[in-house]
């Protein structure tokens, strides 16, 4: 939001200060761009987009995946031992896998690629480019498992330098295939650079962010058309098949995410506990019909819940189905509920987030859906009410 730019900046600019002071204006990467931007290179670019938005893809349904595997370990020291040994045995395979992986980066950045498995039982394939490619490409996809099984195994870490080491591949995998299959002569240095703003913007859903950031760190102002259509189609890609980032998609599932959607917002922030109705007149199975109609008569409401001694939901008896038949008094001893009640399309519990009730409402095309939590009937949720609500 506007009002929340001023503190930003203040933020930015007093971080900018501090750290120069204390450690000068040094920045991350030292490059010196030779290549500038050439109009011939444009579809390589949105190539290279599609590429990055493609592996953004991978990475968070792969960080997913395997969140949820470790998740589902209930001891923390299980997930301790597991993921030291994953991690240990790619380590030991991959040694350029490990830590932030920004000497890797510059490595790429100077086509400097031998380097990199040095100390590696796959050094000795270094001169042959068709097995080292194929050995970066293996690199790239493993790197995501890598970073993930560290989080989900209790590590801390983060999302920016594994994002800038995976596009880094990504770019230099692109730019060298080119050259060694002469498909075209382009910059490795520049499309390294590209690559890293690529992942990024994939990864965060956050063009711009990627877009200045690389443009920053690389002081690399001069590749800023290159920058924005690598990204922009990373992002298309990316959001295409992934409607959440790596940071919201959590946020997203437990319904906690606030967006410019206005009518999203009000949903995430209310709470489906203070909006369930309990003043519905339960019946029971053997109910007769006679019976029945003096609830009816009593009751404000046109649906009767049909609840089982513990007070579990058994099914529901709709007024507009026994209309017909209600005032025929010749049916009142012999037709019951359970002829007449009905099973509901699905149900709710109170625990649900907004967002969810409402997809059931649209999937089911009903107005009232009954909760039930842990097997006991507590009341029925109304669509109109939240929508007054």
């Amino acid at each position: 939001t506007l009002s929340s730019l001023v503190p930003l900046l203040v933020a930015s600019a007093s971080a900018a200060l501090v750290s120069n002071l204390l450690m000068g204006s040094e920045i991350l990467f030292k490059v010196s761009l030779t290549e500038f931007f050439e109009l011939s290179d444009v579809p390589f670019y949105i190539l290279l987009g599609l590429l990055c938005g493609s592996i953004s893809v991978y990475f968070i349904k792969v960080y997913w995946l395997i969140t949820e595997r470790f998740e589902a370990m209930k001891s923390r020291r299980n997930r301790l031992i597991t993921g030291g040994i994953l991690l240990g045995a790619i380590i030991f395979l991959i040694p350029p896998i490990y830590g932030e992986g920004y000497e890797t980066i510059y490595a790429f950045l100077h086509n400097d690629y031998e380097k990199i498995f040095q100390g590696s039982p796959l050094f000795e394939y270094r001169s042959n480019i068709y097995i080292v490619l194929i050995l970066l490409a293996v690199m790239l996809l493993i790197k995501v498992i890598a970073t993930t099984i560290t989080f989900s195994a209790g590590g801390v870490g983060g999302i920016f330098a594994p994002s800038l080491f995976i596009g880094a591949t990504a770019g230099f995998i692109f730019s060298k295939s080119l050259a060694v299959f002469h498909l075209a002569d382009v910059s490795i240095m520049n499309f390294t650079l590209m690559g890293m703003c690529g992942l990024m913007a994939g990864v965060l859903h956050a063009p711009l962010t990627a877009i200045f950031l690389i443009a920053e760190i690389t002081s690399g102002y001069e590749l800023f058309m290159p920058l924005l259509i690598t990204s922009t189609f990373s992002f298309i890609t990316s959001r295409y098949f992934t409607g959440h980032s790596i940071y919201t998609l959590q946020l997203a599932k437990r319904g906690e995410l606030i967006t410019h959607d206005k009518d999203q917002a009000v949903l995430t922030l209310m709470s489906l506990d203070t909006e369930v109705e309990r003043n519905f007149l339960p019946v029971k199975r053997d109910t007769t019909l006679g019976e029945l109609v003096k609830v009816v008569a009593k009751s404000t409401r046109n649906i009767f819940p049909v609840l089982d001694e513990e007070g579990g939901l058994e099914g529901i008896v709709l007024l507009d189905n026994i209309r017909e038949i209600m005032f025929n008094p010749e049916l009142y001893d012999d037709v019951v509920v359970e002829n007449l009640m009905v099973i509901p399309p699905t149900v709710v519990a109170s625990t649900d987030t907004m967002d969810s009730v409402m997809q059931k409402f649209k999937i089911t095309n009903v107005w009232n859906l009954p909760v039930v939590d842990n097997g006991k009937y507590v009341g029925f949720v109304s669509k109109s009410k939240l929508f007054n609500a």
